[in-house]
C-alpha cells in the first residue's frame, strides 16, 4: 500500500472530532481497504473522493482521502507505517 502523506493547512488543534487527512490513494478500493484496517484497530475513519467525471464512476475518482479525528491521527499514522514497514505477503 503505498500512499502519500497530506497536509492539512488551516486545521485547528483544539477539536479533537476534527477529520484529519492521514492518507491519499488513488482508487476507492484501497481507501476502503485502508479505512477497514483502521476501524478494526478502533479508530474512527472514513474516505473521501473527490470526482473528476459524472459517467463512469470507478474511473472518475483521483485523490481519494482516508480521514480520521484529529485525536486518532498518531495512531492512524503509526498503523499505516507499520502496514508500510511490513506488507503483508
Amino acid at each position: 500500500m503505498k500512499h502519500r502523506q497530506p497536509d492539512n493547512p488551516g486545521a485547528t488543534p483544539d477539536d479533537e472530532n476534527e477529520p484529519v487527512c492521514v492518507a491519499v490513494v488513488t482508487s476507492r478500493t484501497e481507501a476502503e481497504l485502508i479505512v477497514g484496517m483502521l476501524r478494526s484497530g478502533g479508530l474512527r475513519a472514513v474516505m473521501s473522493a473527490r470526482s473528476t467525471r459524472e459517467r463512469q464512476p470507478d474511473l472518475r475518482l483521483r485523490n481519494v482521502q482516508v480521514l480520521v479525528a484529529r485525536a486518532d491521527e498518531a495512531a492512524a499514522r503509526e498503523c499505516l507505517a507499520a502496514v508500510e514497514d511490513n506488507p503483508p505477503d
